[in-house]
């Protein structure tokens, strides 16, 4: 019922126009359930064959694994670890290995399609080290690792950012840099170490609290915090923070880790850390996402500008012993 009402942004059309919805719920013949995800990823390779670029979401793989034990069960075949069948890991792989990118036949200009794969898991209690979870992990290569504790804070897309990973990374980092600039990887890097150094000082702030912490430290805090709320986190119903470009993503986070390093270099002039928490320029920070994208190169620009003025400011300030 609800698919059909959001518009496409591309075309401005029903998005319903380019969506297969192949429903198969669970008091359906355990047949059915099992073919399901051959049935839509059969169809995927029928429009990927005609030059498009199509993406198979299967949700979720784990319901289709239970299906398939239910039916090994009832051939009475060898059961394997937690009783799924031996052949498990076939064919998971069977099923992701039909992915990727083709060159359409027929196609004398070299007309090309694509078929993307992305298969939810749903382990009983969360535990992914079942089969199911582990199989998918080592066919696929990357994970993303949905928080029920980060969509309860109202943080989407609820993608934990610790327990998440691409083994990708080293093969896409070229790209990124002949494309984005090396700084790229470079702000990724540091913005991940920033946010584990963070999970690590919270179990010391629940012990015995914030106060208690050294200002390099409640700073790691504070600029983790940014990258969560301001970076990462997404409201998909405005238009404007649905889709960022790489530019924009780059020009954000580089502004982000930039505030980190001038507080820093501010604090050991003996710059206020509360001072600078509450410039201007932090609110607009917490704001870019807001800008429309044919203005952002712009703001970004100014909110730098103001930024290093301000807490020069503060750091002069310290240094002079007011």
């Amino acid at each position: 019922m609800e698919i059909p009402e959001p518009k496409d942004p591309r075309t401005g059309k029903n998005s319903r126009k380019r969506t297969v919805l192949i429903a198969n719920t669970s008091d359906m013949p355990v047949a059915a359930r099992e073919a399901s995800i051959y049935t839509g990823i059969t169809i995927a390779e029928y429009f990927r064959d005609m030059g498009y670029a199509v993406a198979v979401i299967a949700d979720s793989t784990s319901r289709w694994a239970e299906a398939l034990r239910e039916m090994s069960g009832r051939l009475e075949e060898m059961p394997g670890e937690e009783g799924y069948p031996a052949y498990l890991g076939t064919r998971l792989a069977q099923f992701y290995e039909r992915a990727g990118c083709v060159v359409c036949n027929g196609s004398d200009d070299g007309r090309t399609g694509s078929l993307t794969a992305i298969g939810a898991v749903s382990p009983p209690g969360g535990d992914i080290s079942e089969p199911v979870s582990q199989g998918t992990m080592r066919i696929v290569k990357v994970f993303w690792g949905l928080d029920s504790a980060l969509a309860y804070r109202r943080h989407f897309p609820a993608i934990n950012w610790l327990n998440s990973y691409s083994l990708y990374l080293n093969s896409m980092k070229e790209w990124f840099d002949e494309n984005i600039g090396r700084e790229f990887m470079q702000n990724r890097a540091k913005a991940m170490s920033l946010l584990q150094e963070e999970a690590q000082l919270q179990e010391i702030v629940k012990l015995v609290g914030q106060d208690s912490l050294s200002a390099a430290d409640q700073l790691t805090l504070e600029t983790a915090k940014m990258i969560r709320e301001d970076f990462l986190q997404q409201n998909a119903f405005l238009d404007i923070d649905w889709y960022s470009s790489y530019d924009r993503q780059f020009k954000l986070l580089a502004l982000i880790l930039k505030y980190d390093r001038l507080c820093r270099a501010a604090l050991e002039k003996g710059g206020d850390l509360e001072a600078m928490f509450s410039i201007p320029s932090r609110e607009k920070i917490g704001r870019a996402k807001s800008v429309p994208p044919e203005e952002y190169p712009e703001v970004y620009a100014g909110i730098e500008r103001s930024m290093e003025a301000e807490i020069e400011a503060i750091a002069v300030k310290g240094g002079s012993g007011e």
